[in-house]
């Protein structure tokens, strides 16, 4: 087995650069929220590093580490969507990918892809890195100028590459690479290459790693020397395992993830129809059947895309053949009406320039449904969905600008004006 791993340094820190309007000051940068938000840091820069910030700490930890740190207010659902068009983009190479969507997850940023027979579509190694390496550079879309500057490869903006045969090396190898030059190990030689490597590597665990340098064994090799039941009754299983790494043995089999399914369903109208009402009829056949299909699997579409293609005919010049109407729901849902009359609303906000003769829905960011927990004696356990679900359908009438949530920032600010803000509903 051969695997690829393309591992892009920070990637939620530079993801929030691009989309940042302005530069953010220099300094430090601390990716999470506010200092007094609950969550934990999800990246920071060197500066900030170099202060003692670290991924996963409370904000407010780090806010005294940093005090004169800039605090940046993280977007989750835009990094998600940005690695599953990076996900996506490499799917085209291989069927076999994986990786995790969540920013705060550590693996955040490191792309697995298994390149077995490949190299007859392809090319061999090389070549295939510089192409899956370019293709994930352009989905991502994320990359300082000193990323660039430091890049040999063309187009790979900071990604860093490692081949191997088990997944720990390919981890080690890409990690220790240059960008735009990759760490190639030959089949069979893992263990040879780790040797020389701090042992550190070999865990996770503090403890761990703080013995095995009590005990002299700081590289890899050291510890590949040594009996299964020596490392087992000094470490426990702990043990076992940071053996067979150092020997470049494969401890977890590679698991490609299962792609997001996209849900699409298309009609045409025959003949083209102008008014809304036949498109609402046209729209609700659609979301029935495309939710029953979300239903009997069990899962739930987080936003939907509507396509109209439009008969010009008799329409102005310059009108376009086609409208895309692209929506976000307040929640998961498998709910036909729900997402039929946000959809219709948008429509009715924003009617189409011409007569409809083809209409596609599609329904994506697809997850298992969650189920929710009622209680006995409350009837109205589910208002906040559903006042989510008219907030979202009335911003969609009367204009996101007019409606408003308010979000409690500081509720121990001492001016009463800065312990809230606006957020839009559609967010």
């Amino acid at each position: 087995m051969r695997l690829l791993h393309l591992h892009r340094p920070h990637l939620p820190l530079e993801l929030a650069r691009a989309r940042a309007f302005e530069p953010f000051p220099p300094g430090p940068l601390i990716l999470g929220g506010r200092p007094w938000d609950p969550g934990p840091v999800v990246d920071a820069s060197p500066e900030a590093r170099a202060l003692g910030v670290r991924r996963g700490m409370p904000l407010g930890s780090a806010h005294r580490l940093a005090p004169e740190a800039t605090f940046i207010d993280p977007d989750p659902d835009a990094d998600r969507a940005t690695v599953e068009a990076a996900f996506e983009a490499l799917a085209a190479f291989s069927p076999g990918i994986a990786g995790s969507a969540d920013p705060t997850d550590a693996a955040f940023g490191l792309f697995e892809v298994l390149i077995d027979g490949l190299e007859p579509l392809w090319g061999p190694e090389p070549v295939l890195v510089g192409r899956l390496a370019e293709a994930l550079s352009r989905a991502l879309g994320a990359g300082s100028a000193a990323d660039a500057a430091d890049t040999q490869g063309a187009g790979t903006a900071g990604i860093r590459a490692g081949i191997a045969g088990t997944r720990f090396t390919a981890t080690v190898a890409a990690a220790i690479a240059h960008p735009g030059v990759p760490n190639l190990v030959p089949p069979g030689g893992e263990a040879e290459f780790l040797a020389p490597h701090p042992s550190g590597l070999l865990t996770p665990d503090p403890d761990v790693r703080a013995r095995l340098a009590r005990f002299g064994l700081r590289r890899i090799g050291a510890v590949a020397e040594l009996s299964r039941s020596a490392l087992v009754a000094r470490f426990g299983e702990e043990g076992a395992r940071i053996r067979a790494r150092a020997r470049g043995e494969e401890l977890e089999p590679f698991r490609p993830r299962r792609a997001p399914e996209h849900l699409r369903l298309a009609l045409p109208i025959e003949p083209a129809v102008e008014d809304l009402e036949p498109l609402r009829f046209v729209l609700h056949r659609l979301a029935a059947a495309l939710t029953d299909q979300l239903v009997a699997r069990g899962l739930a579409a987080s936003r939907a895309r509507l396509r109209l293609d439009l008969d010009l005919a008799f329409a102005r010049a310059g009108t376009l053949p086609e409208l895309d109407v692209e929506q976000r729901f307040p929640e998961p849902t498998a709910d036909a009406e729900a997402i039929e009359r946000l959809l219709f609303a948008h429509l009715e906000r924003t009617p189409p320039p011409a007569a409809v003769a083809r209409l596609a829905l599609e329904l994506d960011g697809t997850a298992p449904a969650a189920g929710q927990q009622l209680p006995l004696f409350t009837p109205q356990a589910a208002r906040g969905a559903r006042l989510e679900w008219q907030l979202a359908s009335l911003a969609l009438r009367f204009g996101e600008d007019r409606v408003r949530r308010v979000d409690v920032t500081d509720p121990e600010a001492p001016l009463p004006e800065t312990r809230w803000t606006w957020r839009s509903v559609t967010r």
